[in-house]
């Protein structure tokens, strides 16, 4: 894909589209003028702190944490930086995925050009420079508390910059200086409270927002999709999503996933063919989709909300606020807003797959199916059919509802009692990243039967929008006839969701769905 202009960062208007043009690559981005003229103005009131009083800042010239009475000599002020990078870089386990160390990158550069923060231009441009040019830190998933902002993984993703820790570049894991001479960059050196600047932040917890919330968005929407492809499978009826029921019960959501499965089904000769039938309701995961998708989004509402605000937030310690003259110590790097975020993802995504997994049991169970053959396949016996794709969602399902306790009311105090409660809001969004991708797995799922299953009802033709969305799966996934894996089948379908190429295909036949 061609590069895009480059993003201007200004910290104070990037939207969470950006964030995903960056971390997949799509986009670059620089620093715009008016950052630049920010951060040299704070640069100077923390130089002037560093260097022209010895009045106590915290992590200018006094030690982090508990240590912050302990006075640090002004001739040691960089090498304070330096060692603060390389004693909180110590994650562990796997590392994170490359988009989210991508996002995290965007997000910390855009949170310096805030110009609260005191780094120096040229610091925020080697980041960039990194991101530019495929520099990609090697960082450990586990460690962060997510209070003081997310402190390991960060220093993590600073140490390269000083040409320590390790990077990929090329399909290469390298030392960080070699990382950086082999994308043509040279390593800095950190000048006061740089360091400190670097890592206090929450900008991994921040980009498992971001990106969480644009795969959520699009599992809502295909949530619909699916729905109204097992409707049409199974024969269901159209009445349960009629706007006038909705206008009594006005939630956006509820309303909005309604009218999207109401448009979907437009034109639908199955739907015409029984409508005089004697069925009086339909089950649940069927009727009620509409208020179970539409408590989803309202909750993803007020996730973005809080994710639009945090993109664009200064969460460094001590903030400069260079009007005012001030270098002053508080609390925005505290997680907390974000890891109730991130939990709310993977509740809101969990429940999708929910009632799809119940509606996959319908499409296969033959007592519930109204006609259609046993487990989806005409030679049953011989054939299994779509018998263990449907443990495979239950699977998911069920892994899903344990990693839905919330993280996010946990805390344990660290730094001996100085930060004494934390939000583990990297906990949340670790389990939110797995329940996203296993809820798009199990709404794969759906879509295979849903396009198996509507097939036996040929020559009776769904309505448009369905024709589209089973015109997309078979476009990625030929029908089932004898028995063969379907692993391949339900990740490329996984992965349309996930890129959005499953509802752009849809919307391009019916408009764009709410």
């Amino acid at each position: 894909m061609a590069q895009a202009t480059a993003i201007r960062l200004t910290g104070e208007d990037l939207r969470i589209d950006d964030v995903w043009a960056v971390a997949f690559g799509a986009a670059d981005a620089a620093l715009s003028e008016d950052a630049r003229t920010k951060m040299r103005a704070a640069r100077q009131l923390v130089e002037r702190a560093a260097h022209g009083t010895r009045e106590h800042t915290y992590g200018i010239n006094t030690g982090f944490g508990r240590f912050v009475s302990k006075s640090i000599p002004e001739e040691q002020t960089e090498e304070l930086q330096l060692r603060l990078l390389r004693s909180h870089a110590c994650g562990v386990g796997e590392p994170y995925p490359d988009e989210i160390v991508r996002a995290a990158m965007l997000l910390r550069a855009n949170a310096l050009a805030k110009g609260n923060s005191g780094a120096r231009v040229e610091t925020v441009e080697l980041l960039l420079e990194c991101l530019r040019r495929g520099v990609l830190p090697y960082v450990p998933s586990r460690g962060s508390v997510g209070a003081s902002g997310d402190l390991a993984p960060l220093a993590h993703l600073a140490l390269p910059l000083v040409g320590e820790g390790d990077a990929w570049h090329d399909g290469d894991l390298l030392p960080g200086a070699d990382a950086l001479s082999a994308a043509g960059l040279e390593p800095t050196r950190l000048a006061a409270k740089e360091g400190l600047s670097l890592v206090n932040g929450t900008q991994f917890m921040a980009a498992f927002g971001a990106l969480g919330v644009v795969r959520a968005r699009r599992l809502a929407k295909t949530s619909d999709l699916a729905c109204a492809l097992s409707l049409e499978a199974l024969q269901g009826s159209r009445t349960s999503f009629i706007p006038q029921i909705h206008r009594l019960r006005p939630l956006r959501g509820q309303r909005d996933s309604a009218a999207n499965v109401f448009r979907l089904l437009e034109g639908s000769a199955i739907n015409e063919a029984h409508r005089w039938c004697d069925k009086v309701q339909d089950a649940y995961s069927l009727r009620c989709a509409p208020q179970v998708h539409g408590a989803s989004r309202d909750l993803l509402d007020y996730v973005e909300g809080t994710v639009e605000v945090e993109l664009n937030s200064a969460t460094d310690n001590p903030l400069v606020l260079v009007e005012d003259e001030l270098l002053v110590s508080n609390g925005n790097f505290h997680g907390q807003p974000l890891a109730f975020g991130l939990d709310a993802i993977a509740m809101a995504c969990s429940e999708l797959a929910n009632i799809s997994e119940r509606r996959v049991e319908r499409l296969v169970n033959p007592n519930l199916s109204d006609g259609l053959p046993a487990f989806l396949t005409l030679d049953g016996g011989l054939n299994s059919g779509f018998m263990i794709p449907q443990y495979v969602a239950a699977s998911l399902v069920s892994e899903n509802k344990s990693l839905c306790h919330p993280a996010s009311v946990d805390s344990i105090p660290t730094s001996a009692g100085q930060e004494d409660h934390v939000s583990m809001g990297n906990a949340a969004g670790l389990k939110a990243w797995q329940v996203v991708a296993n809820s798009e797995r199990t709404l794969a799922i759906e879509l295979l039967a849903g396009a198996q299953a509507v097939e036996f009802l040929a020559p009776l033709e769904p309505g448009h929008g369905v024709r589209a969305t089973h015109a997309f799966v078979r476009s990625l996934s030929p029908r089932l006839g004898d028995d063969r894996s379907l692993s391949r089948d339900i990740e490329l379908v996984a992965g349309g969701i996930r890129d959005g190429s499953l509802v752009a295909a849809v919307e391009a036949e019916v408009g764009e769905l709410a």
